[in-house]
C-alpha cells in the first residue's frame, strides 16, 4: 500500500510543481545519431484501495528493439502530433484501443533517455475506469497492472549492470521483482521512478546486482 493516499488533485499538483532536466544514463556521444522524439502513456486508475499504473508487454516482433518487453503505451512522434500528449493519446488508442476522452492528463514527466534512442516524454493519464480495451496483437501481447504501493517499496526492485551491446556502453539498470510473472526494467523502470519521486515516494532501491 502507498505510505499515504494521494488524490487525483494532489497529483496533479505534484507532477506540475516537479522539475527535472531530461534523463539519460548515457553520455552526449555514446549512442549513434541524434535522439528522435517520443512519447508513452502512464495510465493510472484508483481500484482495489490503491492507484494501479498500466502496462502492456510488447508483442515479440523481431524488427522492434523493445520486442517482448514490458513497457507503456507508446511510440515515436508522428508529424502531425502536435505536443507529447497528442503522440501519447493516439499510441495508446493505436496499441490498446484506450479511447482519448477516457483519458484525463494530470501531467508530463522529464523526457528519458531510451537505448533505441528515443527522447521520450512520459505523459501521465487518469483513466476513467473501467475502460474497454483492445490490444492490438501485432504490437501488443498482453495488458496488465501493478498497485504503486507495490511499486513504491524498495524492497521490489534492485540495481543490476546491463551491457547494451557492441560499442554501446555498459549501464546501470533497475529491475523490479516478477509481478504477475512480468519484469519492468530498463527505460520503463526509470519513468516509474520518476513518477515516484514526483509525487514524494520511496525511490531507493534496495540492492544491487551485477548481470
Amino acid at each position: 500500500m502507498t505510505p499515504f493516499i494521494l488524490d487525483e488533485n494532489a497529483i496533479r499538483t505534484r507532477l506540475q510543481a516537479f522539475r527535472r532536466p531530461p534523463l539519460s544514463p548515457y553520455d552526449e556521444d555514446a549512442l549513434p545519431g541524434a535522439p528522435r522524439p517520443a512519447a508513452v502513456l502512464v495510465p493510472m486508475f484508483w481500484d482495489g484501495g490503491d492507484w494501479q499504473l498500466l502496462f502492456i508487454r510488447r508483442t515479440i516482433n523481431h524488427r522492434d528493439p523493445h520486442s517482448g518487453q514490458v513497457a507503456f503505451p507508446g511510440g515515436r512522434a508522428d508529424p502531425d502530433d502536435l505536443t507529447p500528449m497528442h503522440t501519447a493519446l493516439r499510441e495508446a488508442n493505436e496499441e490498446i484501443g484506450l479511447a482519448a476522452e477516457d483519458v484525463d492528463v494530470l501531467g508530463v514527466l522529464p523526457l528519458h533517455r531510451t537505448a533505441s534512442n528515443f527522447w521520450v516524454a512520459p505523459v501521465v493519464g487518469r483513466l476513467r475506469w473501467p475502460v474497454q480495451l483492445t490490444p492490438s496483437p501485432d504490437e501488443v501481447a498482453r495488458i496488465f497492472t501493478v498497485p504503486l504501493g507495490w511499486l513504491s517499496n524498495p524492497a521490489h526492485r534492485e540495481i543490476r549492470t546491463r551491457v547494451l551491446g557492441d560499442g554501446l556502453p555498459t549501464v546501470q539498470a533497475t529491475f523490479f521483482q516478477p509481478y504477475q510473472g512480468e519484469v519492468i526494467w530498463g527505460a520503463t523502470a526509470r519513468m516509474v521512478l520518476t513518477l515516484l519521486e514526483a509525487l514524494d515516494l520511496p525511490v531507493a532501491t534496495a540492492r544491487k546486482f551485477a548481470a
